[in-house]
């Protein structure tokens, strides 16, 4: 093997296995941003109603890309995603650098879990049980709101599916 093809593949090797750095200027192009709905999502815990400013990935689309490469955005925000049907639901946060809470939301409206996403994992992300809603939010959001399982979610559009079951 020549010098040459050695110096080559060496150079190669480095290049794969090193991470890749992404500019935050690049990161925020490469971020999908919904338009924030005009109602609020209200929460109902046992504090009070928390209430969130959302953007709604209801189209598949909008779910695969959800809060990828967002490296912030403002504490009363998230993003609901409205799944087709009630089903086992599993995320994962290879590309988001943000870290998340994750609301598992059942077919009733109410918050069945909360699971912490931890970014750039693909470790699957999933309550094990069936759902129709997920809401992100920044990393302790649900404690600092005292959002717990069981809490009800209210929005029209979460009501127009739920009043249909």
């Amino acid at each position: 093997m020549s010098r040459l093809l050695r110096s080559t593949l060496a150079a190669l090797a480095i290049a794969l296995s090193s991470p890749v750095m992404i500019a935050p200027q690049a990161l925020a192009e490469a971020a999908m941003m919904l338009p924030v709905h005009m109602a609020k999502l209200a929460i109902d815990t046992a504090a009070g109603v928390k209430l969130f400013s959302i953007e709604i990935a209801d189209e598949s689309s909008e779910q695969e890309r959800g809060l990828m490469y967002r490296t912030d955005m403002p504490d009363d925000r998230g993003m609901l995603f409205v799944l087709e049907t009630t089903r086992q639901a599993s995320f994962w946060m290879e590309n988001t650098p943000m870290p998340l809470d994750l609301l598992f939301i059942g077919e009733d409206g109410r918050v069945t879990a909360i699971l912490k996403g931890q970014p750039f994992s693909r470790a699957a992300i999933s309550p094990g049980v069936p759902v129709r809603f997920v809401l992100e939010l920044k990393e302790g959001t649900s404690a600092k709101n005292g959002i717990a399982p069981g809490d009800r979610l209210r929005h029209p559009v979460i009501d127009a599916i739920v009043g249909s079951q």
